[in-house]
């Protein structure tokens, strides 16, 4: 870490939960926008969002919901914004989607200059909780077909989109790296370390864990940025190793237990804090981008 090492910040406002789940997140687009400026201002230069529909107040993917919260977001602050996809296998989810279903909006968002990174992840697992498991109650199969994840790719190529690879198991980076190689001129895809307390995928939130990725990445993508999140718990007891190892974090009420009581914008000042007594800054936006800027899959 140099002494002017700056530290990538995201906040992943609100996921697929609903407010039953996590009363806190917000799902209207007032209160994203207003939440992701708020979060902006305090550091948070990459802000997650997941769309909703105002009539169900469940996750609906589609562009009409995503493109005004980008525009407003970024009429007022300079960020990184970036959605999701549908989250095969839950509730809002259920039916079997083609590749060009799921990536319809990040199709049509891209094409419209409104992305610059849009979520491809390499790989497939089970979700379930350990509360859930002890009940008899059966999770669901996060699935990810490696056609899905080559479309996906495909389009983050045609775009110059980064792919934000969620590493939810160690083989998640193997294969994503791995396709990665097989589309040259690619931007560089970002690697997001997932880790959970609660559901039984992949690491804890461990140091050791931490340092089993860095290993594996270093072998996959020596050069690739990468990042630490969760579903299920919460990472900024790990914000000082994060610093220490050149990493980047994440933080928000997507990633946390359910029934979180600290707010988006407490979690950013918290991680903020955190790493400045790391001894580094939160980055800006250009700055991601300008360190972004070379990185790209050659043959």
């Amino acid at each position: 870490m140099t002494q002017d090492a700056s530290v990538w910040l995201e906040v992943a406002l609100n996921g697929p939960w609903s407010r039953e789940r996590q009363p806190m997140i917000p799902i209207t687009e007032d209160d994203i926008v207003e939440q992701a400026i708020a979060c902006a201002h305090e550091g948070a230069a990459i802000i997650h969002i997941h769309p909703y529909d105002p009539v169900t107040g469940r996750q609906r993917d589609a562009y009409e919901i995503y493109a005004p919260i980008i525009e407003r977001v970024r009429s007022k602050v300079d960020v990184i914004c970036y959605g999701t996809l549908p989250f095969t296998g839950d509730v809002d989810a259920k039916e079997s989607m083609s590749a060009e279903q799921r990536f319809a909006a990040v199709d049509k968002l891209a094409s419209s200059g409104l992305l610059e990174w849009t979520v491809v992840d390499p790989g497939s697992t089970h979700i379930s909780t350990r509360a859930t498991l002890a009940t008899g109650h059966e999770g669901f199969l996060y699935s990810n077909p490696e056609s899905h994840i080559r479309h996906g790719l495909e389009l983050c190529r045609h775009y110059g989109l980064h792919p934000s690879f969620a590493i939810y198991e160690p083989a998640f980076m193997r294969l994503g790296s791995a396709l990665a190689q097989c589309y040259p001129g690619l931007p560089q895809p970002i690697y997001r370390l997932m880790f959970s307390e609660t559901l039984t995928f992949g690491f804890p939130p461990r140091t050791w864990a931490m340092d089993a990725y860095r290993e594996l990445l270093t072998e996959e993508a020596p050069h690739a940025n990468w990042m630490v999140a969760g579903l299920g718990t919460e990472v900024l007891p790990l914000v000082h190793d994060i610093v220490k190892r050149g990493g980047n974090v994440r933080v928000g009420l997507e990633d946390v237990p359910m029934g979180h009581k600290v707010s988006n914008l407490e979690q950013v000042k918290d991680a903020r804090h955190r790493i400045e007594k790391a001894g580094a800054r939160t980055a800006t936006a250009d700055e991601i981008r300008q360190s972004l800027q070379s990185k790209k899959i050659t043959a």
